[in-house]
């Protein structure tokens, strides 16, 4: 099964791909782990991305492309994959759908993780990341065993800079303005399928199974 992942920041999309990637034995594909992956590695993708991440400048969608395109090439992506974090504009949805026609393959569902604004607001902002492992806990929902510290390595958890509150409402405008579109995009492929991500991890979870039929 070939997905995109949709939805707000915070709406839990990587959780329920960990999860979907194991229950279908899928890669997860994670455009922000990509960029991570090739500047590490000094790739020449890494190198041309960097010259832009840098300068606090976006990749541009050309690139990013690219980027995609290479990852998707790898062998454990013939059954399928999960993209997360891309596309999340139309623009960028265009491109990858040249691409996939390029490389014969068809995207099966569209995966969209529904969380209202003010349940974005408290995740996020209740959110705490581990500085050495990367876990991350919720001071309401899931908080960590001894308060600021992270129950797998015992290094500090702290809330990061774009969880703070201010930041969040940004980064949920700019979802608004230029990834919400791509519902409708999508729908109109007839490729949507909708999951609500209120409640608990395992809830999200059931409704997402629901939705892709699996």
């Amino acid at each position: 099964m070939r997905i995109v992942l949709l939805g707000p920041p915070g709406a839990g999309k990587g959780t329920q791909a960990k999860t979907i990637s194991k229950k279908l034995n899928i890669p997860h594909v994670s455009t922000g782990d990509i960029f991570r992956s090739n500047i590490k590695g000094n790739t020449l993708l890494g190198i041309k991305s960097k010259t832009y991440i840098d300068k606090g400048e976006l990749v541009p969608d050309e690139l990013t492309v690219e980027i995609v395109k290479d990852r998707l090439d790898n062998d454990d992506c013939a059954r399928g994959f999960i993209l997360d974090g891309f596309p999340r504009t139309i623009p960028q949805a265009e491109y990858l759908d040249r691409v996939l026609y390029e490389m014969n393959i068809n995207l099966d569902v569209a995966l969209l993780i529904n969380v209202e604004d003010e349940d974005i607001i408290e995740r996020l902002s209740g959110r705490r990341v581990c500085t050495n492992c990367g876990m991350t806990y919720n001071v309401v929902f899931n908080p960590s065993k001894v308060e600021g510290f992270c129950d797998v390595c015992n290094s500090p958890v702290i809330l990061r800079a774009d969880d703070e509150a201010e930041t969040v409402l940004n980064r949920l405008e700019t979802y608004h303005k230029q990834t919400q579109p791509l519902i409708s995009y999508y729908e109109k492929e007839c490729k949507l399928k909708v999951a609500k991500g209120a409640g608990e991890v395992e809830e999200t979870t059931a409704r997402v199974m629901r939705a892709l039929g699996i």
